[in-house]
């Protein structure tokens, strides 16, 4: 990688990272008075919750509603959820059981607001006001966000089973959805400021026992998504193949998983990924949807790892315990669909972060915190999440083909 190449890929974590060294400075230089800095942060944070709804709305509904032939490939869709869902709660429980073990916000104590007090609620009820609204106004505010996904997926379908007579209505989606892509790009500009002047204010306000968390984050993730990188697949591509998926696999990734963690984006590593599936074997109908799909949105592996992680450091700080069935797998769940809703482009972290502290009623003070900790850990992420989407290919490649596959494989 030249050094041209280097810079152009890390400029935005990098910059990104710099404001945020910069404000956590100006916070130990202005301690108490650092809270002159946080209505910049406050800015950045409205920008963000303001557009988060229509982005995910947009994202769902015209990738949806753009599938043709739904028919046909309703049996490779079908088990691709069922991959993505089941290898995403897989990496859910293994890092559930390395916060266990290592805590990461053990001896961090600060004096935030305390979130929303949730009070036990019959589970029907819980289910009707978490999956639906009573109406179609309220399906656009960041505190019904669940139901807003289901009612985009449900609109993506009917647009797409609703032929020639809706393609205007289609090309509004995916002109809609281009449109947002391109606004958050814009309010990334402004994220190196805002956040700078958020931790400033935090850092400053706090004290510096706030990077403590920091650190025992990032020596907690950064095994883990190694361990889950080398050792996980590798399980996998012998389920998927054997020792000769295994060998294939192993062959081939390297690539994809070298352009994801430079680029910091899914999305930038479709191609490799796509052409490493190509030599690897799997049959075009599957590598052509399933890749594209989870590249770009479906399949985050990583991110879910690093969701469990965030929403822990947060019960750790609010001294909420994480522990029970029900908080377990609520943070299973959230995990998902934090990680349904971040695009593959880099910075996409931070709607699933604005989807965790939205669904647990945290302050607004805890998005800066966790967004930090995606920084932090979005090269090994991003890594776990590209390569893979290249092994649940071959995970479904052998549910369809069977155990022999492998031997009529694609050669190239």
């Amino acid at each position: 990688m030249t050094k041209s190449s280097f810079l152009k890929n890390y400029a935005s974590p990098l910059v990104l990272l710099g404001g945020i060294s910069v404000g956590c400075v100006l916070g130990l230089i202005f301690k108490e008075k650092a809270v002159i800095f946080k209505p910049f942060g406050d800015i950045f944070l409205n920008l963000l919750f303001t557009i988060v709804v229509p982005l995910v709305f947009f994202s769902l509904s015209s990738t949806v509603a753009t599938m043709t032939d739904l028919k046909r490939l309703s049996r490779i869709l079908i088990w691709m959820l069922v991959v993505f869902i089941v290898t995403g709660i897989i990496a859910c429980f293994l890092m559930i059981a390395a916060v266990g073990v290592y805590p990461p916000a053990q001896g961090v104590v600060l004096a935030l607001p305390a979130h929303v007090d949730v009070q036990p609620q019959n589970i029907g009820d819980t289910i009707i006001k978490a999956f639906t609204v009573s109406d179609f106004a309220d399906l656009f505010s960041k505190k019904n966000m669940l139901a807003m996904i289901i009612f985009s997926l449900l609109l993506g379908m009917v647009a797409s089973s609703a032929g020639p007579k809706a393609r205007a209505f289609v090309d509004f989606l995916v002109a809609g959805n281009k449109v947002m892509e391109k606004m958050i790009s814009y309010i990334m500009f402004y994220a190196p400021i805002g956040l700078g002047a958020y931790f400033a204010y935090l850092v400053g306000v706090f004290g510096p026992q706030l990077l403590g968390t920091y650190v025992r984050a990032v020596e907690l993730y950064y095994p883990v998504a190694f361990f889950y990188f080398f050792f996980v697949f590798t399980v996998y591509a012998y389920m998927a193949g054997g020792l000769s998926g295994i060998k294939v696999f192993w062959k081939n990734i390297v690539p994809v998983a070298l352009i994801s963690w430079g680029t910091g984006s899914s999305i930038a590593s479709i191609p490799a990924n796509m052409e490493a599936a190509k030599r690897i074997g799997i049959p075009e109908e599957l590598r052509e949807v399933i890749i594209p799909i989870g590249g770009a949105t479906l399949h985050l592996e990583g991110s879910c790892l690093s969701a469990i992680l965030k929403i822990a450091i947060l019960f750790g700080l609010f001294h909420m315990p994480f522990t029970g069935p029900t908080t377990i797998f609520m943070a299973i769940g959230i995990a998902l669909l934090s990680g349904t809703v971040m695009s593959g482009i880099p910075g996409g972290g931070f709607l699933g972060e604005l989807m965790i502290v939205t669904l647990y009623g945290f302050p607004v003070q805890a998005l800066p915190i966790i967004s930090m900790i995606g920084a932090l850990v979005d090269p090994p992420a991003t890594m776990v999440n590209a390569t893979g989407d290249n092994i649940c290919c071959m995970l479904v490649a052998r549910i369809l083909g069977g155990k022999n596959w492998m031997s009529h494989r694609e050669q190239v």
